[in-house]
């Protein structure tokens, strides 16, 4: 299916630059808006007739696309889990220890940036389905696999470096939670005591 999509501000002169988009496309677009708009507010709190909008298309047309508000919000979040990857990806030619803590670093400071969307998506708030808590593990199995490779690590520690996740994930969140200027230590130093961490857990055997 296509169809047409006007840009932003135009008006029956501008007809010759309508365009149609294929589903895929009119799809990508919404989920586009949707991100851009959770930033700003909560997902349970974002209206769909203003994503359908700035669309340029009807809130019934929206639905075409995505049955329930719950389909639409959850495709948010799953594009937002990939995001999350693809900015904490560390560069692949680097050596192991300094991808690892470029990882780390990433990570922490997309927390800083976006806590309540976090929050929200380790705690599945706005959204009651499983399938939010799947994003969340999507994101900690990517991370967890990153480290691994980077420290070429046996397949019996993925365990450990999982967990880790998980603990380098709350102190982010305990930092970032306090204003910037009263944080107890810079994020330098937040990211050399988790990876200290992570190797302190991968000693033990």
């Amino acid at each position: 299916m296509t169809e047409h999509s006007t840009e932003p501000g135009a008006t029956s002169a501008d007809a010759p630059v309508r365009r149609r988009l294929s589903a895929q496309e009119r799809r990508r677009q919404l989920v586009g808006i949707g991100l851009a708009k959770i930033v700003e507010r909560p997902i349970q709190d974002l209206p769909l007739d203003d994503v359908a909008a700035e669309a340029g298309i009807s809130r019934g047309l929206l639905f075409h696309y995505f049955p329930t508000k719950t389909d639409f919000y959850l495709a948010c979040i799953a594009a937002a889990g990939r995001r999350m990857l693809r900015t904490t990806a560390p560069d692949p030619d680097a050596p192991g220890p300094e991808q690892v803590e470029t990882i780390t670093r990433l990570m922490i400071e997309q927390i800083d940036r976006r806590r309540d969307f976090y929050l929200a998506l380790v705690h599945g708030h706005g959204v009651a389905d499983p399938r939010v808590t799947e994003v969340m593990e999507s994101v900690r199995d990517g991370s967890t696999d990153r480290v691994v490779r980077a420290l070429d690590l046996p397949d019996d520690r993925r365990d450990v470096v999982r967990a880790w996740w998980a603990y380098t994930e709350d102190r982010a969140l305990s930092w970032s939670a306090v204003p910037t200027g009263e944080r107890p230590v810079p994020v330098s130093r937040l990211v050399e005591e988790c990876v200290a961490a992570l190797h302190a857990l991968l000693a033990i055997r």
